[in-house]
């Protein structure tokens, strides 16, 4: 069963132009191509990733982040609750003005109190910020961006034609093979890591993008779409460093240095991602290639995969343009959208009046208003 599942899946036909296959990508004289076996490399080197990111959190991150200044901020626990953190936990952590109603009657708490309690419930479960710099600190670091350096000499990166020169009789270079898998380690470890990472609102866009992005390198590799593969990453990764830039400085309260360098970055993004990925890159690979060849499943797969990409890339524009519009008309501090802010109490005044009213209706123990009514003389 297995074997004829893997002889259904290798077929040339799915993965080759007509007249094209597997044989065509042997090394040969002094000749070396990618093959699929390469990637089995990948597994190692995402072990290394993730154990290398422990590493670095603990060991540069929080020390950079106390140097810069990061402080969290002092959160206040929600007092224990059996019933309310039972509603919490299984039900909703926002509940209706019914469902507030009905946990008072409950536990005995005001409506204030009740409220009060899911806002500090809910501070408690977001992550803190020494944990969000942490985060930006390895991505910003990660070791792709420097190989990025190796492809400026590249004639395919003037001459996007160059790409298809040949195919798919495309010599692999050293420099090729490490970003390749280096990039491709990198974003495995992040698929792996991303149930321990900051939960930001675009998690299930950003879990399409590793699976598309991990799918897309894997299967330029097999079919040797190697010069469109590193052309596509290079693209990606030019922009990436100077958000997670923004973002350290943002969480170590540099306001200014956060708010240019997010707009460099917003201005990098829509012109890597809006203008030259889609006219530029995703023509040579829906364009080009089928004055070369015939169309065959693995060209819609590939490019049906960039279109995936350029989805994305219209989505996180939008927000970036929000952001960045927000900042230059009215000035105001760049925010992540995506992620949830901390929720604050209500003001002293109404602090005072919960404290009169608890002298009033005694203190609140296990969600139930102790009762009082013993004279001091007794």
């Amino acid at each position: 069963m297995l074997w004829r599942l893997s002889e259904w899946f290798w077929q040339e036909r799915l993965w080759f132009p007509e007249g094209l296959g597997w044989a065509d990508l042997e090394d040969r004289d002094g000749r070396v191509y990618a093959k699929a076996r390469d990637l089995w490399v990948v597994l190692p080197i995402t072990l290394v990733f993730l154990i290398v990111r422990q590493i670095f959190e603990r060991m540069v991150a929080t020390p950079l982040a106390s140097l810069l200044g990061v402080k969290e901020t002092v959160r206040l626990k929600a007092p224990q609750n059996p019933t309310l953190e039972s509603y919490y936990c299984n039900i909703t952590k926002n509940p209706t003005q019914s469902s507030v109603t009905s946990l008072c009657k409950q536990t005995g708490y005001s409506e204030r109190q009740v409220q009060r309690w899911f806002r500090r419930r809910r501070n408690q479960d977001r992550p803190s910020l020494l944990k969000k710099f942490r985060e930006a600190r390895y991505t910003h670091k990660h070791t792709h961006t420097y190989i990025n350096l190796l492809y400026t000499h590249k004639p395919w990166l003037y001459d996007l034609k160059e790409m298809w020169e040949g195919f798919p009789l495309l010599t692999l270079l050293p420099s090729q093979y490490w970003y390749y898998m280096i990039e491709l380690g990198f974003y495995s470890s992040l698929l792996f890591s991303v149930a321990s990472d900051v939960k930001r609102k675009d998690f299930k866009e950003q879990i399409v993008h590793h699976v598309a992005t991990i799918l897309l390198i894997s299967f330029s590799w097999c079919v040797n779409y190697i010069r469109a593969g590193t052309l596509i990453m290079l693209v990606h990764d030019s922009s990436d460093y100077l958000l997670e830039s923004a973002k350290m400085f943002n969480y170590a309260g540099w306001r200014n240095a956060c708010n240019y360098i997010f707009i460099v970055f917003a201005a990098i993004f829509i012109i890597t991602r809006l203008v030259i990925f889609p006219f530029r890159i995703m023509y040579c690979t829906w364009i080009y290639p089928l004055t070369v060849y015939h169309p065959f499943f693995g060209y819609y797969f590939f490019n049906g995969l960039l279109l995936v990409l350029q989805c994305l890339h219209i989505f996180w524009a939008v927000l970036i343009i929000r952001i960045a519009l927000r900042f230059l008309t009215n000035n105001e501090k760049v925010d992540d959208e995506r992620s949830d802010k901390d929720e604050t109490d209500e003001s002293e005044e109404e602090e005072e009046e919960e404290k009169k009213e608890t002298k009033k209706n005694g203190p609140v123990q296990n969600g139930h208003a102790v009762h009082n009514n013993h004279s001091k003389t007794e």
